[in-house]
């Protein structure tokens, strides 16, 4: 287990974003300090679309799940397809799964129905999940600890709430996931809970082609960029970037049960 390179723990190299230059962007990775990547599901086509990237190189896990937004119109056979492909050795968790309730569509409801299902199926394969909770911290909270979701464990991704609920998760058994949103001048909660919470609980990720850290906000994002937010959870937490590499790398060997 290499503890000196980055660990991305949640991107999407299987987005359109990414259809002109994939191969190069991926094959040059290892050399820009990235040891491995999870590409992380957020409907069937772009599951099946990590996996296939899983299977295609090393250094990449995939995650196999639908994202709240995607939950109208799935079925229980869209489930089994998660369910079947979940045994097999490249994919490390279900996700990225959870609520979303920033736009009015899908239903709350809807959400939750799917958001349950997907828990079950993580407890029935034993991984971990990757939760995605905007604009729903109660909803979220709520859900998991009814649906003893910290049985097994996993992520709060792009973590966007209180400090005071990120520890609430980490009590749990969650981890904290930081990525490029911490480098941004306005985000003082998410700078707050890196402040507050121990290194033992957080892991990197880039969401990528989403939120890329400054100086790039607002381009496209990858994985090298995370340098920027190790160099900024350094500065917030007083310590080396090696050390932030080595724990956070660590965390997420454990996260996603990889020896």
């Amino acid at each position: 287990m290499n503890t000196d390179a980055i660990f991305d723990t949640h991107c999407h190299y299987d987005d359109e974003a990414f259809d002109q230059d994939r191969e190069e962007i991926l094959s040059n990775l290892q050399s820009d300090g990235i040891g491995k990547v999870v590409d992380v599901g957020a409907d069937i086509e772009s599951s099946k679309a990590a996996l296939r990237l899983a299977q295609q190189y090393d250094y990449i896990c995939a995650a196999l799940g639908v994202h709240p937004s995607d939950t109208e119109g799935l079925t229980q056979e869209d489930m089994r397809w998660i369910e079947e492909n979940s045994h097999h050795e490249k994919v490390v968790a279900i996700g990225e799964i959870g609520l979303d309730v920033h736009w009015p569509e899908p239903s709350l409801e809807i959400q939750k129905t799917w958001f349950i299902r997907q828990i079950q199926i993580a407890k029935e394969v034993n991984l971990p999940i990757i939760v995605h909770s905007r604009d729903a911290a109660a909803e979220t909270m709520k859900l998991i600890t009814e649906q003893r979701a910290y049985d097994c464990g996993g992520v709060i991704h792009c973590y966007s709430y209180s400090p005071e609920m990120a520890k609430e998760y980490v009590k749990m058994g969650f981890y904290i996931g930081v990525g490029g949103v911490v480098t941004f001048k306005n985000a003082k909660k998410l700078k707050q809970t890196v402040q507050q919470i121990p290194l033992e609980t957080i892991v990197l990720e880039t969401d990528c082609p989403y939120l890329a850290p400054e100086p790039y906000r607002g381009k496209r994002n990858y994985s090298g960029y995370l340098h920027y937010v190790v160099d900024a959870i350094a500065q917030l937490k007083g310590i080396s970037k090696e050390e932030v590499v080595h724990v956070t790398t660590e965390n997420a060997h454990k996260m996603y049960r990889l020896s």
